[in-house]
């Protein structure tokens, strides 16, 4: 295409016919098609711009493109490389007028232009403090100027400079990319992926290729052509996700306007309405589009075990002797440097060796190297018979299971296709994207991180999780613990509505070909049957009811099947997403399982505290802290509580509230604050009198001042003293940066709980929210129960979650005379759970309060 370089025409002619790539780009969805067509476009306008302003210069100059653009892979808005190469020191003519020119022009083009002038000379050294170079001009090409100096920087330079700096070129590039990894949690699953930099994104595509040229070119001093940079094993695979990648950086780029490569919950969307990438064009739901890129990224990450074939710093020569005789190496298998060699190639064409390999892995936590699992892919249509009808099958698996590094084998089985030959109900949730902007994991990488969170407990970082452990100490069976985990949302890929029905289902066949025993099977039956059971009886009923715990406990059964599903619920939430376990949610979960335990161990106490309850263990620890020789103070404040509450409270947590009471009735009933700054959050405790709409108060103040309530209890003791705790976050930092505000606040509650301020009106002057704009639209949802509880009624409400959104919620229950008893708030991603215990005049509600209300909160909400 003709340009007149440094005009108006110039800018209109290219950008006409960048318009026209696009335009191309838009029908056929080709994105390596255009990024051709946009370099080609490129080194044509440069073409153009070097015979205008290099006639009548002196030097031997060549301009060649680097980087993306020396590839031919130049995206919309990416920078555009450019290398000025000359041999000898340029005269003043090209510093200062044909260099300049020409980068000028190309700006005033709107293009990102980089441009570098380097000398031969200068290309043949490693320059340790700008590596980028020296990667850029593995992807050199010829623009125009002077042919013979590009031929000498090709055919001499670069491979010189690699053979001599191969091993810290790649070593190097090594560093970098497991930096980059680092940065993104070493995982491809992200709820907003980056598709250039995340793990499996097209760098690692790059990545992998850069490894194998300089390879190459160390041994030969030849450049390889590019279509042959990777193992064959890799290219039909590879090739489709760098098809597929390619389409979505374009569009990216075309509806930003801008070298942006995050792929935006809403971008997401877009991309599927419009069939990006797909081979038909034709549009999916954002979810199954979803669950293609996850493919094309997992097929990308794949090359990572290339990168594990760089030496980390002698030669490989020298590395392999001293290894070989590595004390975890046996008589099948060869271990260097964490990578898992075959003594035999041909090895694992017997099935137990190849499932034995696993197991190795999972024992030791080791890679394969390249070769291993490119001869596990050619031994599957030999194993697929034996996987199908031998009873060993078990005997072998369950080992892999129960190895402390099971996850990384079972995603090893699971990337070679092992893991569906053995199952194949689990193809169903291969890559299934489960899109709610909450749901982190793909559901096949959910059950294989459950799992790992399971073994993780073996070494745990906290108090809780070193409970959790201990139940794991206990298990006399935890291979079917991992087995449930394994299956419990397959069903999420069947076409039943109940995906635990479809688990139930796809597992039944599974257990079948196993040849587990009956009362095995039952276990695992019951696990999947029941895994949703304990989060729903701690979220929807009050666990401290001992009805409530009494029919939990009966429906489970024995302390054994206690013991693993209290342990699958645990990381079934944990590895939802990485904050998705909060501490309240395991120490509720630990506190359900410890009332069901004891039931089950028929040493359940009573509901409420009775002054004759001094002999119970917890008052005794309590009257120890207190350092009273009479335990009846201690008694009579705690009268009339319900058992949770000793259950909630350490003793000093106990004292330091009796001690408010005591303040409380010295003081002329005057409402007792604390203010606590605890890790990472603030915990208020208040202790006064009970009175109507005291709830709504709080919350209605800690809103007015900006803070975010994440959890909230409520007691009450025989003599009307009410007991409130809230935790919330100070999403301002008010309280962080001005510490003499908390006293301001709690005088501010004070007044509130009093009724010296007006609640409405404060919440009406200085709540200002701002406008929401939620990436999920949630639906709202109100439901009561009189069934959970004995002596409240249960009132859920899933809503949007929003600023002010407790308030609301509070006050509208104040204004329709009811108590809150208890209330359970958490958030999940965008989605409000919250669960009330509500009374009206001491009573549950009845069927007609129920109704008005539920009519209530949902006009509110």
């Amino acid at each position: 295409m003709p340009v007149l370089a440094n005009s108006a025409k110039s800018q209109g002619a290219y950008q006409a016919e960048s318009e026209k790539i696009r335009e191309r780009f838009e029908r056929s969805h080709d994105g390596q098609a255009a990024i051709r067509e946009r370099s080609d476009l490129t080194d044509s306008l440069i073409g153009e711009l070097w015979n205008q302003f290099s006639p009548g210069s002196p030097d031997r100059i060549c301009v060649a493109a680097l980087g993306g653009y020396g590839r031919r892979a130049l995206f919309p808005c990416s920078d555009v490389d450019v290398l000025f190469l000359h041999e000898s020191p340029l005269s003043e003519d090209a510093q200062k007028r044909v260099i300049p020119r020409i980068s000028q022009a190309l700006w005033d083009l709107h293009l990102r232009v980089s441009p570098t002038t380097r000398s031969l000379a200068e290309c043949g050294k490693l320059h340790r403090d700008n590596l980028e170079f020296n990667i850029s001009l593995l992807d050199c090409r010829y623009i125009c100027g002077d042919a013979g100096l590009f031929e000498q920087l090709r055919s001499q330079v670069i491979p010189k400079m690699v053979g001599r700096e191969a091993l810290e070129l790649q070593q190097r590039l090594i560093d970098l990319t497991s930096a980059r990894h680092t940065k993104y949690g070493h995982t491809i699953f992200h709820l907003e992926p980056n598709i250039k930099d995340c793990p499996g994104g097209l760098r690692d595509y790059q990545v992998a290729c850069w490894l194998s040229l300089i390879s190459e070119l160390e041994k030969t001093g030849v450049w390889p052509a590019p279509e042959n940079l990777l193992p064959s094993a890799f290219r039909a695979e590879c090739g489709a996700a760098l098809d597929f990648l390619s389409a979505v950086r374009c569009f990216l780029h075309y509806r930003q306007g801008r070298d942006l490569n995050n792929l935006t919950y809403e971008l997401q969307s877009e991309a599927a309405a419009a069939g990006i990438g797909l081979p038909d064009r034709a549009p999916v739901s954002a979810a199954v589009w979803m669950r293609t890129y996850f493919r094309h990224v997992r097929s990308i990450y794949r090359l990572t075990v290339l990168f594990d074939e760089v030496p980390p710093g002698r030669s490989g020569l020298y590395r392999l002797f001293e290894n070989r005789k590595s004390r975890l190496s046996n008589a099948d298998f060869s271990v260097v440097e964490g990578r898992v060699f075959l003594r035999q190639l041909s090895s694992v064409k017997d099935p137990t060796i190849l499932l034995g390999l696993f197991e190795f892995v999972g024992r030791h936590g080791l890679k394969l190297t390249a070769e291993t699992e490119r001869c596990v892919e050619t031994a599957l249509p030999s194993f697929r018979e034996w996987a199908h009808d031998s009873p060993e099958v078990w005997s072998y698996f369950r080992r892999i299971l129960v190895s402390p590094h099971a996850g990384a084998a079972l995603r090893a089985m699971h990337r070679l296709g092992v893991l569906v030959l053995l199952f194949p109900e689990f193809q169903a949730v291969d890559s299934l994207v489960i899109r709610d902007y909450y749901h982190r994991y793909t559901v096949d990488e959910h059950s294989l991180v459950a799992i790992e969170n399971i073994h993780a407990l073996r070494t745990p970082d906290s108090e809780l999780e070193r409970r959790f452990r201990d139940i794991l100490d206990g298990l006399e069976r935890p291979d079917l613990l991992f087995l449930a985990l394994l299956f419990h949302d397959v069903g999420k890929g069947m076409p039943a509505d109940d995906h635990v029905a479809g688990s139930l289902q796809a597992s039944a066949s599974a257990l079948e070909r196993l040849r587990l025993e009956p009362v095995e099977r039952e276990t695992v039956v019951f696990l999947i049957a029941n895994h949703l059971r304990m989060s729903a009886t701690t979220m929807r009923q009050d666990i401290f009811d001992a009805n409530v715990v009494a029919e939990f406990s009966e429906s489970v059964g024995t302390t054994e099947r206690l013991k693993m599903l209290t342990l699958l619920t645990y990381t079934d939430v944990k590895s939802v997403n990485p904050e998705a376990l909060t501490p309240w949610k395991a120490e509720m979960l630990w506190q359900l399982y410890a009332a069901a335990f004891n039931h089950l161990s028929r040493t359940v106490d009573d509901q409420r505290l009775t002054a004759s309850a001094t002999n119970s263990e917890l008052i005794k620890e309590v009257v120890a802290v207190a350092g009273e020789p009479d335990a009846k103070h201690i008694t009579s404040f705690l009268e009339g509580f319900p058992k949770r509450y000793l259950l909630m409270h350490t003793p000093s947590e106990i004292v330091a509230h009796c001690q408010m009471y005591d303040r409380l009735k010295e003081k002329d009933e005057e409402p007792q604050i604390e203010i606590l700054r605890r890790d990472g959050y603030f915990e208020l405790v208040l202790l006064t009198l009970d009175c109507p709409g005291l709830f709504s108060h709080v919350v209605g103040t800690l809103s007015s001042w900006g803070m975010n309530i994440l959890k909230a209890e409520a007691f009450a003791n025989k003599a009307g003293v009410v007991l409130d705790t809230f935790r919330f976050s100070d999403r301002f930092r008010t309280l962080e940066l001005n510490p003499s505000e908390i006293n301001r606040l709690k005088r501010k509650l004070a007044e509130a709980v009093s009724g010296e301020i007006n609640v409405v009106d404060l919440m009406e002057t200085k709540f200002k929210p701002g406008v929401q704009n939620p990436k999920v639209k949630i639906e709202t949802s109100v439901q009561t129960d009189n069934s959970c509880s004995q002596h409240s009624t249960l009132i859920e409400i899933i809503a949007q979650d929003r600023p002010g959104l407790l308030y609301d919620i509070s006050s509208t229950m104040a204004e329709l005379g009811c108590n809150i008893e208890v209330a359970i708030i958490d958030t999940q991603g965008q989605t409000a759970t919250d669960v009330f215990h509500v009374t009206c005049a001491g009573a549950k509600l009845d069927p007609k309060h129920q109704e008005k209300m539920r009519t209530a909160l949902l006009e509110q909400l």
